[in-house]
């Protein structure tokens, strides 16, 4: 049984996790579609206009694979097989690091402990009488 911390986290916190809004929804018109890679659940309504995702986990777009990406933009009509082969050139999925250990800090970034190059002769202030 859920705790009263999932359920309030359902109520006031979407990023978590479905909405109770979402879940009646899809109980009353979701036709589910299939599943990724991620446990994420993919449905739409009978007639195919709308379409949308009950994520497994935090609720970041960036979560949804590229062959269920365009299923979900109308970009293709029909849902990715369960069966597609990775292509050699595609790379494994990263999710959004931003805001964690893992994001990228540039060379000279201030969170990567790094010291900036001193500005060379190449720039001039901007001066309102000049």
């Amino acid at each position: 049984m859920a705790s009263v911390w999932t359920y309030m986290k359902m109520v006031f916190g979407w990023w978590n996790h479905a909405t109770y809004g979402t879940l009646l929804y899809t109980a009353r018109k979701g036709v589910p579609v299939g599943t990724d890679s991620f446990g994420n659940r993919y449905y739409q309504t009978a007639d195919g206009k709308r379409r949308w995702v009950l994520y497994n986990g935090t609720v970041e777009g960036s979560r949804v694979p590229a062959e269920w990406h365009l299923w979900m933009h109308h970009t293709v009509d029909t849902p990715p097989a369960a069966d597609m082969t990775k292509k050699s050139w595609e790379q494994d999925f990263l999710p959004n690091l931003s805001g964690t250990e893992g994001a990228y800090h540039p060379k000279g970034s201030l969170v990567r402990g790094g010291v900036r190059a001193p500005a060379t002769g190449d720039y001039e202030s901007w001066s309102p009488n000049a």
